[in-house]
């Protein structure tokens, strides 16, 4: 089983700015430690950008640590952060996408869409990603040859 999450670090361009935001307050709340790495309003900026300093961040974090992301839809931060090979992101918007990314492929980094989704609704579908454990076994097999593509 997972260690509990201890830390999250999030960043968003600025159509996810709000969701972040909100999110920040969320996981507070829920007796985490929080990081920002931009953007810190809604100006316009690029998410390559973001998604690199929220991995960057990541890669020197323990177990403990996990990563969120916004953009407008998530897809397109989705892609930046997944080129860095410690990196398994995941779009999710619904709650069963984001447990079969926790249980089956040990996701670390969750993305979502400022213009896709409600705020109470990312909310909880992030506790629940949270808090989800990967399942290893069987799976840690799949996780290794992911990390080692080239």
């Amino acid at each position: 089983m997972d260690k509990q999450v201890e830390k999250v670090i999030l960043g968003a361009d600025h159509a996810g700015y709000r969701l972040k935001e909100h999110l920040a307050d969320a996981f507070r709340r829920m007796g985490l430690q929080v990081e920002d790495v931009g953007c810190f309003d809604e100006n316009s900026v690029d998410y390559p950008d973001i998604s690199r300093k929220l991995a960057k961040a990541l890669q020197a974090e323990p177990e403990t640590t996990r990563g969120v992301l916004c953009c407008g839809s998530g897809v397109g931060i989705c892609i930046a952060a997944n080129r860095f090979p410690w990196i398994r992101a995941v779009v999710a918007h619904d709650h069963n996408t984001a447990v079969m990314s926790r249980r089956h492929n040990d996701t670390n980094v969750l993305c979502m869409g400022g213009r896709v989704i409600a705020p109470e609704l990312a909310e909880t579908i992030a506790k629940t990603w949270l808090e989800t454990p990967f399942e290893g076994g069987r799976h840690q097999r799949r996780v290794d040859l992911m990390s080692n593509l080239h």
